[in-house]
């Protein structure tokens, strides 16, 4: 026996099918309730930001460590001349300070952005 709109070939194949779209409308509406879930995905985006700012800071600590003890030497050997020998280091070592700008612009958008969603619960 075979039902032309649904080409099921009797009882079992029909409750196949059914088990198969119960199946997938079961997954569809956990995708949607996913997509509904807008705290649950803005908490999920902060964490990432939060990880992704944590590895930023350990990084510019590490370069401006370096950076300071590059500063710190050369400073110590200069003299009488310890001011002009920190500008003169980071003029010529700008990457270091270029990175804790950024990392503290990154920090403080982060921040922003922390508040102004805790500010509307």
């Amino acid at each position: 026996m075979t039902d032309a709109t649904s080409g099921a070939k009797g009882p079992d194949e029909l409750r196949r099918q059914i088990e198969q779209t119960r199946s997938e409308l079961g997954n569809t509406v956990e995708q949607l309730a996913g997509k509904a879930d807008v705290k649950g995905r803005a908490r999920a985006r902060a964490a990432d930001l939060r990880d992704k700012a944590g590895a930023m800071t350990v990084q510019l600590r590490s370069s401006a460590a370096q950076a300071g003890h590059t500063v710190q030497d050369r400073a110590t050997h200069a003299g009488p001349r310890p001011v002009r020998s920190v500008v003169q280091a980071g003029m010529r070592h700008p990457k270091p300070v270029l990175m804790a700008g950024a990392a503290g612009a990154v920090v403080a958008v982060g921040v922003l952005r922390w508040r102004h969603v805790h500010a509307h619960h």
